[in-house]
């Protein structure tokens, strides 16, 4: 065994279910740990990924922490393991909760790193209150910045790195949703998940990990909710135009323009700003004349 490709080599074995390496092996590779550090590549990280996309990643990520890979690669993962999210609470072990949401996740890369690494923000972020009350605030934007480290370090390819920033960042943000949610607020939840809300609520499915199974079931029918509504309100705004069907005659009247192709103009800006993001669709007149007017001012 000369360097980490055949530790990944046999990371993979257990990765295929065909069991731990025999303890004379796992010694052998733990004294390579070191020299792991010292060269992070990006051929690591695709046999790396390779692992983390078999059907048992969570054992094998179990056996890479005992061989000394993940201290030596990923140290930001390594300080998870023993790291309690609640206190007093075991099973609220980071790490292990981590290579549980590996092993719920679908088998596709960005979904999987993102699983992986979506907790590491928590060793930076946690605060224990006077209550006994532990907190992690802002601990995926925090995780967000590290994993910029990680990729980095290990040669991560633009759009997959983009793309699990925006997960590990995001992560928090389907299991927030209520059934109070307006619809407005399910189409800006869409919206600002572009094409990344596949994998957004996949990894929110993944996340849920409570040992209370009605408690699981109960996570997992919200973040269900939330993605039919989605779905719903794409195929009736498909089915409707963005903007009211009196709006040129408001315009007119708030802005005094004569009828004309400078409405139809405005009307095209308007559905523009919709697509950005900047306006909501399907609003009343007021709602943009106010923009227009708003935009006038700030001219």
């Amino acid at each position: 065994m000369t360097d980490a490709t055949e530790v990944l080599r046999l990371a993979m074995d257990v990765a295929r279910g065909e069991g731990l390496p025999p303890p004379e092996v796992t010694r052998r590779a733990a004294r390579m740990a070191a020299r792991m550090a010292s060269r992070p590549t990006a051929a690591l990280r695709e046999g790396l990924e390779q692992v983390l996309l078999a059907e048992r990643a969570d054992a094998a990520l179990e056996w890479l922490r005992r061989c000394g890979f993940v201290a030596a690669v990923l140290p930001e993962l390594q300080a998870t393991v023993d790291f309690a999210q609640e206190v007093g609470r075991r099973h609220k072990d980071v790490w292990k909760h981590t290579r549980q949401v590996v092993a719920q996740a679908s088998p596709r890369p960005a979904l999987r790193w993102a699983a992986l690494l979506h907790d590491v923000g928590k060793v930076p972020t946690r605060r224990l209150l006077p209550s006994g009350k532990v907190t992690f605030h802002g601990h995926a934007q925090a995780g967000a910045r590290m994993f910029d480290d990680i990729a980095r370090r290990l040669a991560f390819p633009a759009p997959l790195a983009a793309r699990v920033r925006f997960l590990v960042a995001q992560h928090l943000r389907a299991s927030q949703y209520r059934s109070s949610w307006s619809d407005s607020a399910v189409r800006r939840f869409d919206r600002q998940a572009g094409d990344h809300l596949d994998d957004l609520l996949a990894l929110s499915r993944a996340d849920v990990t409570s040992a209370r199974p009605q408690r699981r079931a109960r996570a997992r029918a919200q973040i269900d909710e939330l993605a039919a509504r989605v779905t719903a309100l794409r195929q009736i705004d498909a089915r409707r135009p963005p903007l009211p069907s009196g709006l040129g005659r408001a315009i007119m009247a708030a802005l005094a323009l004569p009828p004309g192709p400078e409405i139809g103009a405005i009307k095209a800006g308007l559905e523009r700003a919709i697509a950005r993001g900047e306006l909501e669709p399907h609003r009343e007149d007021a709602h943009y004349v106010a923009y227009l007017l708003r935009s006038a001012v700030d001219r």
